[in-house]
């Protein structure tokens, strides 16, 4: 696979862990993991399960895609890793509502900056590509 992030890229894009997407995704999975881990234990298995699956599947398909080495390849999975970070968000907004977790009125902004982060490698990938924007 040649330098992915094309010419706005700094430096070169040797692995999936030099994706400053894959960076901000990972940390989200962590700080997540960290907030779940407060739930109550009935959520073990119901919501809880699904917030932890979806945030894992962003870091995970940002890598998978990026070992595909295709740039067709890599826009899709990043596509499926933009989805799952919007579901993990929806999970946890849920969670806050009902009092599973507490709220920090703050807990958005890290979440948006990782779409941002994501949104703009997509954006990147699309006119490597010659891809329109969706």
């Amino acid at each position: 696979m040649t330098e992915l992030g094309g010419p706005v890229a700094k430096t070169a894009i040797r692995t999936f862990r030099d994706l400053i997407a894959l960076q901000k995704a990972h940390a989200r999975a962590v700080h997540t993991y960290r907030l779940v881990s407060s739930m109550p234990t009935t959520e073990r298995f119901a919501l809880s399960s699904q917030i932890t699956r979806a945030i894992t599947s962003v870091s995970g398909n940002i890598a998978e895609g990026f070992g595909l080495g295709t740039q067709p390849g890599f826009l899709r999975h990043l596509r499926i890793a933009r989805g799952s970070l919007f579901e993990a968000s929806s999970h946890l907004e849920v969670a806050f509502e009902l009092g599973m977790i507490p709220a920090d009125e703050h807990w958005q902004e890290p979440w948006d900056e990782t779409d941002r982060v994501l949104q703009g490698l997509i954006k990147s990938v699309e006119r490597d590509l010659g891809t329109p924007s969706t």
